[in-house]
C-alpha cells in the first residue's frame, strides 16, 4: 500500500523527448548551431548509437523467431481449415493496400519533410538492381550469410521455409517447435530489456537532432505525425469499409459503430492483445459467429498489423528526406514487400514497431540510427496504427464469418 505508482515506459520517452529537446535547444542558442552540432556529436550522440546498435543487433533474431514461432502457433488452421487460409489471406493483401497508401500519402508530404543539414556528412549506395535481380535476391543462397548480413527479405524467408518445415514435419518437428519457442521468449526478455533503456536513448538522440538542427525539426515532426494520421483514417474509411460492404453485405456505419468501444480502448491502450476482449464482444453483437472471432481476433493481434505497416513506410520515406536520400521505385517496391512479410513477425508488445522499422531502414540500406528522429513521438504513432489493426482484425472476422456462412449454405442446398 506505500508503494508509489511508478510512471510507464511511454512517460519516461515523453519526459527524456521533452528533456531532449530542451537541452538542445538550450545548447543551439548558447553555443550556436556549428559548436552545439560538435559538442553533442561528440559527447551525447555516442550514447544514443550504443541504443540504437542494440536495437539493430535484436533484429535479425526476433523476425526470424517470431515469425517462425507466428506460423508453427498456426497449427490450429488445420483444424478450421478454410478458416485459416481465407484469414492469412485477407491480412495480407490489406496490409500490402496500406503499405502503398502509406507510401502515396508519404510521397504527397514529401515536399514538406525537411533535409536536415547533417545529411551532407551521410554516405549511401542507391540500390541499382533491376526487377529480376530483387526478385533473385530475396532467396538466400547462404543461410549465415543472409543473417550476418541483416539481408531482411531474405532472413523472413528464411524464417518462412523453417516454419513451414517445423509444421510439415509433424510429430519429429515439435522438438524444433519447443527450442523456437523458447528462444522466442528468451528473445522477447532481451528485446524489453531494451525497450526499457530507450528513453537514454531517445534523450540523447533528440538532444543530438535539437543541437544540430535548431527547433525548426519540431514543425517536421507534427507534419509526419499527420502524415501518418492521414494514411490511418483514409485506409480505415476506404478499404475496411468496402471488405465489410462487398464482402458482407454490412453497413460501414453499421460496423464502425459496432466497433467503437475497441477502438477507444485501442486508442488509450496501444495493445492490440489487451483490446481482444473488447473486440471479440463487439463482434460476436455484430452478428459474428463465437468459433470464427475466437480464430481470427487473436491470430489477428499477431499477424495483421496494417496500421504499423503504415507507419513504417511514411517513416521511412520521411528520415530517407531528412537525409537527403531520394528512393527509387524499386526501393520502395522493397519497403512495401518487406513491411507486408514482416507484418507476421511484428510482436505484440509496446515498442515492436520500432524494431520493425529498423528491420525496414536496413531492407532500402538506411542507417536505423536516424529512428532517433521519430521515436520521441512514437507512443503518438502507436495510439493511431493499434486502433487501425484493431478495425482490421474485426473487419476480417466480419467478412470470414459471412463467407464461411455461405459456403454452409451452399452445402446445406447441395445435400438437399
Amino acid at each position: 500500500m506505500n508503494q508509489k505508482k511508478r510512471l510507464s515506459l511511454p512517460a519516461w520517452i515523453g519526459i527524456a523527448m521533452i528533456a531532449g529537446i530542451l537541452l538542445g535547444g538550450i545548447l543551439w542558442a548558447a553555443m550556436g548551431a556549428e559548436a552545439a552540432d560538435s559538442f553533442t556529436t561528440s559527447y551525447i550522440k555516442p550514447f544514443g548509437t550504443i541504443f540504437i546498435n542494440l536495437l539493430k543487433f535484436v533484429v535479425v533474431p526476433v523476425v526470424v523467431l517470431s515469425i517462425i514461432d507466428g506460423i508453427v502457433s498456426m497449427k490450429d488452421i488445420k483444424k478450421v481449415g478454410a478458416i485459416g487460409w481465407k484469414t492469412v489471406v485477407y491480412f495480407l493483401v490489406t496490409t500490402a493496400i496500406a503499405c502503398v497508401i502509406g507510401l502515396v500519402i508519404a510521397n504527397i508530404f514529401k515536399p514538406a519533410f525537411p533535409v536536415l543539414q547533417m545529411a551532407e556528412d551521410q554516405a549511401y549506395e542507391a540500390a541499382t538492381s533491376n526487377l529480376m535481380d530483387t526478385i533473385v535476391n530475396i532467396f538466400p543462397s547462404n543461410l549465415w550469410e543472409s543473417l550476418r548480413t541483416a539481408s531482411m527479405l531474405q532472413v523472413i524467408v528464411i524464417a518462412l521455409f523453417f516454419g513451414a518445415g517445423i509444421l510439415l514435419a509433424g510429430e519429429a518437428g515439435k522438438a524444433a517447435a519447443d527450442i523456437v519457442s523458447s528462444f522466442y521468449a528468451v528473445m522477447m526478455k532481451v528485446m524489453m530489456f531494451i525497450i526499457n533503456v530507450s528513453p537514454i536513448g531517445v534523450f540523447c538522440l533528440m538532444t543530438w537532432v535539437v543541437a544540430s538542427q535548431g527547433p525548426k525539426i519540431l514543425t517536421s515532426l507534427a507534419i509526419v505525425l499527420g502524415a501518418a494520421y492521414l494514411g490511418y483514417i483514409l485506409h480505415g474509411l476506404l478499404v475496411y469499409s468496402a471488405s465489410v460492404k462487398v464482402f458482407a453485405g454490412m453497413s460501414p456505419l453499421q460496423f464502425f459503430k459496432g466497433i467503437f468501444p475497441a477502438m477507444i480502448f485501442a486508442f488509450s491502450s496501444t495493445s492490440s492483445i489487451a483490446t481482444l476482449p473488447i473486440s471479440k464482444e463487439c463482434c460476436d453483437k455484430m452478428g459474428c459467429d463465437s468459433e470464427v472471432s475466437s480464430f481470427v481476433l487473436p491470430l489477428g493481434a499477431t499477424i495483421n498489423m496494417d496500421g504499423t505497416a503504415i507507419y513504417q513506410c511514411v517513416a521511412a520515406i520521411f528520415i530517407a528526406c531528412c537525409m537527403g536520400i531520394h528512393l527509387t521505385m524499386g526501393q520502395m517496391v522493397m519497403i512495401v514487400v518487406t513491411a507486408t512479410l514482416a507484418s507476421i513477425g511484428t510482436a505484440g508488445t509496446s515498442g515492436a514497431g520500432m524494431i520493425m522499422l529498423a528491420m525496414v531502414l536496413q531492407a532500402v540500406n538506411i542507417d536505423p540510427i536516424y529512428i532517433g528522429l521519430i521515436y520521441g513521438i512514437d507512443r503518438l504513432f502507436d495510439m493511431g496504427r493499434t486502433t487501425l489493426n484493431v478495425i482490421g482484425d474485426a473487419s476480417c472476422a466480419i467478412c470470414v464469418d459471412r463467407w464461411q456462412a455461405k459456403e454452409k449454405g451452399k452445402k446445406a442446398a447441395v445435400s438437399k
